[in-house]
């Protein structure tokens, strides 16, 4: 590749590796400000807080049709495709947001229920969810519009607002877990709550930007331009890669059910791990994110060599930021064993599965670069719901199920072998990326 593609991934890279981190380290705080409330509290936020995550699969998967149409629409400078795309993103996300919406607020035990049996946790998670449902709505909104900047290579207004939303949550976290400045102390309640008002903020400053766009904008009457032939195209790269993404998150939200089953150690020891693999894994989500893109664009503009070159390029890059990763972990270590709140043996716990993740997230970065972002760049997502689907489901929760309840090995040898299910598929995405079937412009001159 030429030193021009060099430079506009760079371009890219840069803003959207510093708006992972400010992602990362949104959930990182409410754990970090949480563990001055106790373990319970930790381990309630982290089992709730996968709810939400099964929301974001969803938000994911919307996002996964609309990036993959509109970077190749973008390529091909058609503008007017972009709106039709972005209203049929903001239908789904919303009535997504809507129905979690529900489930959250009216019957938030019943879901805590799912991930522990125990009564303290319980009733902490859901004075958590009663509130985060508000969250649900308005990230519907500014994660489309993000969506839709990021196809067209503008990734710095998220990274703004991801920014201020941090600052932001921090501030209102200390209001109102602590009840500073004569605000009532909320506990847990009010990491929702400051999550929830920092995310109004960031959407309200989507719009204010909107104005000031000249062809991406975020209007909620994009909702009613109408296209029979892009909503069939939106659905059919779409439906997939949702339900590849559901399938995932809701893979993993049984290994965290699973693990919830051995015990609040367990559970807790977990949360802090996510929170450093968080901050491990935002050079590799980054280069998917913009691999996904930059792809997409060029086949867009039918450059099916400089495709297939700049896939390979990334995935050289990916196999980088996967090590780098793996060091962060490692290099982490010492400082998370020496600040964590947690009993004894979560302690021993939480050292040997960071140990565990050293190697796991070069799997994940991989993975990611070729399901998430070059395969669903060519509009390929049923591969990506087929793999993980039969990996995660027919490996890991198998996997999980028989070494916890049926051999009933310790618990550091369960985690090990659900954090194999990365490496379990390298084979059939290696064999699927070589093949060039992914390598295909999906756009239509007449709609």
């Amino acid at each position: 590749m030429d030193r021009q593609f060099y430079r506009e991934a760079l371009k890219m890279l840069f803003p959207v590796i510093i708006q992972n981190i400010f992602g990362a380290m949104m959930s990182s705080v409410d754990v970090v400000m949480l563990n001055s409330l106790g373990q319970d509290a930790i381990s309630a936020g982290s089992l709730a807080s996968q709810y939400t995550m099964i929301v974001f699969m969803f938000y994911y998967g919307i996002s996964s049709g609309s990036i993959l149409l509109a970077a190749q629409y973008f390529g091909k400078k058609d503008y007017n495709a972009l709106n039709i795309i972005e209203g049929i993103a903001l239908k789904c996300s919303l009535a997504v947001a809507a129905l979690f919406s529900v489930g959250a607020g009216l019957f938030p035990q019943v879901l805590m229920r799912v991930y522990t049996p125990e009564p303290v946790i319980i009733e902490e998670g859901s004075k958590y969810l009663r509130i985060i449902w508000v969250y649900y709505l308005l990230w519907a909104l500014s994660n489309t519009y993000f969506t839709i900047l990021r196809s067209a290579g503008k990734v710095t207004v998220a990274t703004v607002f991801n920014g201020i939303g941090f600052v932001l949550n921090i501030v209102l976290n200390a209001f109102f877990i602590f009840g500073l400045f004569g605000c009532r102390k909320l506990g847990i309640s009010g990491v929702a709550l400051a999550t929830c008002i920092s995310q109004a903020v960031c959407v309200a400053g989507c719009f204010v930007v909107s104005r000031f766009s000249p062809n991406v904008k975020l209007k909620l009457s994009y909702m009613f331009l109408k296209s029979g032939v892009l909503a069939k195209d939106f659905f059919k790269m779409s439906l997939p890669a949702l339900l590849n993404d559901v399938s995932w998150g809701a893979a993993f939200s049984a290994y965290v059910a699973i693990m919830g089953r051995l015990g609040s150690d367990v559970v807790a020891a977990n949360s802090v791990v996510c929170v450093v693999r968080n901050f491990a894994t935002v050079f590799c989500y980054a280069v998917a994110t913009v691999g996904g893109v930059m792809v997409g664009n060029l086949i867009g503009a039918e450059k099916f060599r400089e495709a297939e070159k700049g896939a390979s390029a990334f995935l050289k890059i990916t196999v980088v930021t996967g090590m780098i990763g793996g060091l962060v972990v490692l290099g982490a270590i010492p400082l998370t064993l020496r600040y964590a709140s947690l009993s004894e043996q979560a302690m021993y716990y939480l050292k040997q599965m960071l140990f565990i993740n050293v190697y796991y997230i070069m799997g994940t970065a991989v993975n990611t670069l070729l399901i998430a972002g070059i395969f669903r760049a060519g509009g390929c997502t049923k591969f990506g719901l087929i793999c993980d689907t039969i990996d995660m489901w027919g490996y890991g929760v198998i996997a999980g199920i028989l070494t916890a309840f049926v051999f009933k090995l310790p618990v550091v040898w369960v985690y090990f072998f659900l954090c194999l299910d990365e490496f379990v598929k390298w084979p059939w995405v290696f064999s699927f990326y070589r093949s060039k079937k992914w390598l295909r412009n999906i756009t239509r001159n007449t709609y």
